[in-house]
């Protein structure tokens, strides 16, 4: 490297017929990892709120020391807060939208990186329920507002034939950030199991493992350096500032024009199929692995911190696989719809995940289970996901595009919101004469994915078309 300025996203190589990855320059890659970086991140600190949530339930809702809270009750507040969450997540991604059409997608981006860092840190000091679910709710708010800048950004930057491959590798690289989790929970996990953690503490609290996960959630702050020194603005964007006819981020503008109405709506619905199947259903499959094998470790005549340890590895098992799984899900989806465009690869995507889903929280028994359905079921549910960061920056123009593609995927959340909420009613309420309630509960859920289908009709069809000015 001789400096920056050989990072100019000016001079691209010539489009060809080759891989995608040869139209790239360094400038186009730079702009690709700190955006994979913001993501993953960004979907590291999801994983490590699903993977905390029911310890830090266990521990923040018990009311005398020693006294445990029933499973039914930690399951059901565990869904409030994550609905607390999702609704943070989604007012975050409509002011975050906004803001990125307005003052640029780099520095919205440090803003968002800097919020959910901050507040994950804070979550881990928490003394109970009301003040975590808080924490959360503004952790929530950069979180959601990560999403659509850093796809917009590359969306911009990118040449048009690279263009969904890169989107693709982009939300596929959350995987990363998922398992990452993953593996500080199985460790945190080893260690509590061992009791290694017991005489650690931080500004008097007792450092458990779900605590230390959230401590581990301020990483993501440094990225917001780098973010700042080095990233620019992309030219369509500095290009649509200087437009007089249109105001930039605007709801009134999103609503104003019948095409950005439609396409609005249309993204929203999709979003929501997925958004649901996913938050409402299929990050609950490691409260139910938990719900499962915890009878085992109670017939082995193990104690309770060592079943919470074992507990929490196996938990974290259940997330590599399904974010395994999501990896090549998300990333198939990106070649699928470059050869069938992007309304066919969203119908598989939509029956496969209902079905996956469906057959893993009807049938797991076993550890050995984990290994095979739930890749499966993580590769269907999140190849949408990968759709997602391909077809929303393609519905709205460059002035649009942060505040349409917010929209498309957080105003889902709103609605989406009641998904990890409606389990957890289910789980306590409706089957709980049920010998595992979370079972029927996650298979009647399913019928969420069908909605997506429902949409897909009225979805305009944006495969081999330049991104609208």
């Amino acid at each position: 490297m001789h400096g920056f300025e050989e990072l100019s996203p000016k001079g691209k190589p010539p489009a060809g017929t080759g891989p995608w990855y040869r139209e790239l320059n360094r400038y186009h890659w730079f702009v690709l990892m700190v955006a994979a970086l913001g993501w993953l991140f960004d979907t590291m600190d999801q994983q490590l709120f699903t993977l905390a949530r029911r310890p830090a339930m266990k521990e923040l809702l018990m009311v005398e020391p020693g006294v445990p809270v029933d499973l039914r009750i930690v399951d059901e507040y565990a869904g409030y807060a994550t609905s607390i969450f999702l609704i943070g997540w989604a007012t975050g991604g409509l002011a975050f939208g906004v803001l990125g059409d307005r003052i640029g997608r780099a520095k919205t981006m440090v803003l968002t990186i800097l919020l959910y860092s901050m507040f994950t840190g804070l979550s881990a000091f928490s003394t109970g329920f009301w003040d975590f679910c808080l924490y959360r709710f503004l952790t929530g708010l950069g979180v959601g507002g990560e999403f659509a800048v850093g796809v917009s950004l590359v969306a911009e930057v990118m040449p048009d034939r690279a263009r969904p491959f890169a989107l693709g590798l982009l939300q596929a690289l959350s995987a990363v950030g998922n398992v990452t989790a993953a593996g500080i929970s199985m460790s945190l996990g080893h260690l509590e199991s061992k009791d290694a953690l017991s005489d650690l503490s931080l500004f008097g609290f007792e450092l458990s493992a779900w605590r230390i996960m959230f401590v581990i959630g301020i990483v993501p702050a440094l990225l917001a350096l780098v973010i700042r020194r080095r990233l620019k603005e992309p030219e369509r964007w500095q290009a649509a500032s200087t437009d007089v006819k249109h105001q930039r981020g605007s709801y009134k503008e999103l609503f104003g024009d019948p095409r950005w109405r439609k396409n609005a709506i249309v993204g929203m619905m999709l979003a929501f199929s997925g958004v649901v199947g996913l938050w409402g259903i299929g990050f609950f499959s490691n409260d139910l692995v938990q719900t499962i094998f915890r009878k085992t470790f109670e017939e082995q005549g193990l104690s309770p911190t060592e079943i919470n340890g074992k507990l929490a590895f196996w938990a974290g098992i259940n997330s590599v696989m399904m974010n395994i799984g999501a990896f090549f899900g998300i990333y198939a989806f990106s070649y699928i719809t470059h050869y069938t465009g992007r309304k066919p690869a969203f119908a598989v995507a939509f029956i496969l995940a209902m079905v996956s889903t469906g057959f893993t929280f009807a049938y797991l028994e076993h550890f050995s289970q984990v290994f095979w359905m739930v890749p499966i079921m993580g590769f269907c549910q999140l190849a949408l996901f990968g759709g997602y960061a391909i077809y929303f920056p393609e519905l709205f123009p460059t002035r649009l595009r942060s505040t349409g593609t917010s929209f498309c995927y957080n105003v889902g959340r709103f609605v989406a919101a009641v998904g990890p909420s409606i389990l957890g009613v289910l789980t306590s309420k409706v089957f709980i004469n049920y010998a595992e309630p979370m079972r029927p509960a996650g298979v009647a859920m399913c019928g969420v994915f069908l909605l997506g289908l429902l949409v897909l009709p009225f979805a305009p069809e944006t495969k081999g078309a330049p991104l609208p000015e």
